[in-house]
């Protein structure tokens, strides 16, 4: 009787101490460690407050749509529908719309073109990283060697060639058209992409990124796939 007490007390012992033995061990060297310095929280911090600010803008036009809606009459509340389609349609990217933005050019390097290097098409992974650079600035519209692009756009690799929307890019030279919403966020969009790393990495694939000065008239064509309606159903009148 004793041994089986003592040989439970020794196991319930020994479980105890592996317990603070592995507790110790997980505070002593914790998994996961924030290095960040002080700038790179700082940063953080206000990519998040930024992203809150738009939400809140968001917020803002939602809230005023529907007081406006409240305020209407019956007559003039079909009136104020079309105009809020309108507008989305203009976020969804299916209307052409002219404004204020700077074109780009790509174009195959110079040094690619005295050595022969043949050009192929521009690499998906490039294209995306190009597309995620522009997209920091937000209300952007954008159009990729003719073919619209939007946030239901998607860039692949077709038969070997790459292709927006399912359609293949042209083999450089080729153009894209980026319409911000101020002359202001072009003229911003049109720095940062000088001073951007994403040159470089265009340079790396024999590739040259010529980015024109902003102008005021920028036009680019509306993404011509018509949105299909798989739940809404239109009930009859006076319903």
């Amino acid at each position: 009787m004793n041994r089986a007490i003592n040989w439970k007390f020794t196991l319930v012992l020994l479980l105890i101490g592996f317990m603070i033995a592995v507790q110790y061990n997980s505070v002593k060297n914790p998994k996961t460690r924030d290095t960040r310095d002080i700038w790179a929280i700082r940063q953080e911090l206000a990519e998040e407050k930024k992203l809150h600010s738009e939400l809140l803008s968001e917020i803002r036009d939602l809230d005023k749509t529907i007081s406006t809606y409240k305020s209407l009459s019956e007559s003039s509340a079909g009136q104020a529908l079309n105009e809020t389609v309108e507008k989305l349609n203009r976020k969804a990217g299916t209307t052409d719309i002219t404004g204020p933005g700077i074109i780009i050019e790509i174009n195959p390097s110079p040094e690619s073109v005295a050595y022969g290097i043949p050009i192929t098409s521009i690499s998906s992974d490039l294209l995306t990283r190009f597309v995620n650079e522009v997209n920091r600035f937000k209300g952007i519209a954008m159009e990729i060697d003719g073919k619209r692009y939007t946030v239901m756009s998607s860039i692949r690799v077709i038969n070997g060639y790459t292709s927006v929307n399912g359609l293949n890019v042209s083999t450089p030279p080729f153009k894209i058209k980026i319409i911000s919403p101020t002359m202001s966020d072009s003229e911003k969009l049109y720095n940062y992409l000088l001073a951007s790393t994403i040159r470089d990495d265009f340079y790396l694939d024999n590739l040259v990124l010529d980015i024109n000065q902003p102008m005021n008239d920028v036009s680019i064509r509306g993404w011509p796939e018509k949105f299909e309606n798989l739940y809404l159903q239109e009930l009859p009148k006076g319903e």
